[in-house]
């Protein structure tokens, strides 16, 4: 009988240790990027107007992989996407409908393997390289395509850039080399 009680007695003890370390573990950061659907992103400006921040990526992707676990982790990539951006996330081959203004975009054959969005297709001007973040503008014009993976030593002078509308008279390379980043 008292074998029995010591191993209850023990195995409690390793279920209430093991419960603290993983919900101590797996909690989440409680500042995470708020990523929309295009479409959200699209109600949203119309009331409240920011720039567009997409992230064009695809599920196979590692360097896309890659971006989420780190740049889009660091807090100054965070609270600048979250302050500046509408931050949309869209997957090259996802098969849902997108609907924007009078357009319809869809995926002409969602079940084939690697089989384009329109939407992506369309954002990436028909260059399929991911991951690319694409930037606008309030109203949907395009301001800018960077292919490939970013850093957020990267990342954070590219934000800022279009965030403070130094596009509008500064040349990237001049605001590039005279800005002083936030990113360790």
């Amino acid at each position: 009988m008292k074998k029995i009680f010591f191993c209850a007695v023990l195995l409690s003890c390793i279920a209430f240790v093991s419960e603290s370390f993983v919900t101590k573990t797996a909690t989440p950061s409680p500042e995470k990027i708020h990523w929309y659907t295009f479409e959200e992103a699209a109600k949203l400006d119309k009331e409240h107007p920011k720039k567009i921040f997409i992230d064009v990526q695809t599920s196979w992707c590692v360097w896309c992989k890659r971006m989420e676990a780190t740049t889009y982790e660091d807090t100054t990539i965070i609270r600048d996407l979250n302050t500046y951006f509408y931050p949309v996330k869209l997957d090259a081959e996802m098969t849902d409908t997108v609907r924007f203004d009078t357009l319809t975009f869809v995926n002409p054959h969602p079940g084939a393997r690697g089989s384009v969005h329109q939407l992506a297709y369309s954002l990436l001007g028909g260059k399929m390289s991911y991951p690319t973040t694409v930037y606008m503008d309030e109203r949907f014009t395009l301001l800018s395509r960077a292919p490939g993976y970013l850093d957020a030593k990267s990342l954070e002078p590219i934000l800022m850039y279009f965030a403070g509308n130094n596009y509008k008279n500064t040349k990237w390379e001049d605001y590039k080399n005279s800005f002083k980043g936030n990113v360790k």
